[in-house]
């Protein structure tokens, strides 16, 4: 059984800046990958060569919600983020339509 390294893209006010400002795109990937996984697995799914790869793990944060009976706290599940930098002149098109 093959393990999913990229689970989705990240698409935010600043990972859209990354991308048209130093061509670094986000994706949350597996807790048990390395960097050199998520260099193949980038390359080979978008056809694309990868310059670097620098990963972050994000802690899970706090929360809790009101009940009639009592207050529920737990915490939400921590997950890995990896910035993808690819070399000058590639891209990719992680909406998958055309530009008007």
């Amino acid at each position: 059984m093959a393990k999913q390294i990229l689970i989705r893209p990240v698409i935010t006010e600043k990972a859209t800046k990354l991308a048209d400002k130093r061509n670094t795109y986000a994706f949350v990937v597996n807790k048990e990958v390395n960097k050199i996984e998520i260099r193949n697995a980038v390359e080979k799914m978008f056809n694309v060569s990868v310059d670097s790869v620098n990963t972050a793990v994000m802690p899970g944060k706090p929360k809790s919600r009101n009940t009639k009976t009592a207050i529920i706290r737990g915490t939400k599940s921590s997950y890995k983020k990896a910035y993808v930098t690819l070399t000058p002149g590639e891209t990719i098109d992680l909406f998958g339509g055309t530009e008007e």
